[in-house]
């Protein structure tokens, strides 16, 4: 299928979750002049013309103010490879998707949110509430020592071009030497960056060692953020879900905070990434 360079897409169950994640979309494309792909999956290919008429329905009935309708995209498969696939297809810029966070057997098998946006690469936005504003002016980016961290800078450009996003980098506090010497690195490489492109952001520093991503929400909320910008684990396995990789926590916050979730991938640092925005 050819690339649809201007899209951002939305999944789609029929639930509250989604309505919310669609409202976002719609303030994002008012953004980024992109159009809106619903997209819905089943079990059969025999069920899709039913899922289709019953989709033109709701959003005639909750969405009809919509000069533009979304399109809607149908697709026979799983929730946990199929989005992934479609949304790296049709190079879509972003997708996003609502969650009601980690209940029942999630809490032992991990967030089926997470599962969907592993290996993507586009960006996942997760919000579990309506949006409170209609831009992503203050954004939240935990960082640690991991070197990934670092690739947050290829999708800095967007937010920052598009939304007029302020960055907000919030940092691990560590005592192990090697853990600062990576943290160090990172929040180096960050400031440098930033600071050429001439990106608005400050500095913070989590007040202890203990649960780093408890701190980050609990910061996030405070300054009351529109959303948190996170690196997923990279290669994460079935390991990093049962033992709880911490992006899945901040999926889930508290806070309700919409996440932005980034896969690393190898970086493109010379300034040819078009996410960059130039």
């Amino acid at each position: 299928m050819e690339q649809e360079k201007n899209i951002i897409l939305v999944t789609w169950d029929f639930s509250e979750k989604s309505e919310c994640a669609l409202e976002h979309a719609i303030l994002a494309a008012k953004r980024i002049k992109h159009d809106i792909g619903l997209v819905h999956i089943v079990k059969k290919d025999s069920e899709a013309k039913s899922a289709e008429e019953r989709i033109r329905g709701a959003i005639s009935e909750k969405f009809s103010q919509l000069e533009q309708k979304p399109q809607i995209i149908i697709r026979h498969g799983n929730i946990f490879s199929t989005i992934t696939d479609l949304a790296n297809e049709l190079g879509a810029k972003l997708v996003f998707m609502g969650t009601h966070g980690i209940k029942g057997m999630q809490k032992f098998l991990g967030s089926w949110a997470l599962k969907v946006i592993a290996h993507t690469k586009v960006p996942f936005i997760v919000v579990q509430e309506k949006p409170s504003r209609d831009t992503y002016k203050n954004i939240v980016i935990p960082i640690t020592f991991r070197k990934e961290n670092k690739e947050c800078i290829n999708w800095v450009n967007y937010f920052s071009r598009f939304f007029g996003s302020h960055f907000h980098i919030f940092k691990a506090k560590h005592s192990d030497p090697n853990f600062v010497k990576g943290l160090d690195s990172n929040i180096f490489f960050l400031n440098k960056f930033f600071t050429s492109k001439g990106i608005s952001f400050e500095i913070a520093e989590a007040p202890s060692e203990s649960n780093f991503v408890l701190e980050a929400v609990k910061y996030a909320a405070k300054i009351e953020a529109d959303a948190i910008l996170i690196m997923v684990t990279k290669d994460i396995g079935f390991a990093d879900y049962v033992l709880g990789a911490h992006e899945q926590y901040i999926i889930a916050n508290e806070a309700r905070l919409p996440v932005i979730c980034i896969n690393p991938k190898p970086p493109k640092l010379g300034g040819s990434f078009s996410a960059s925005g130039g």
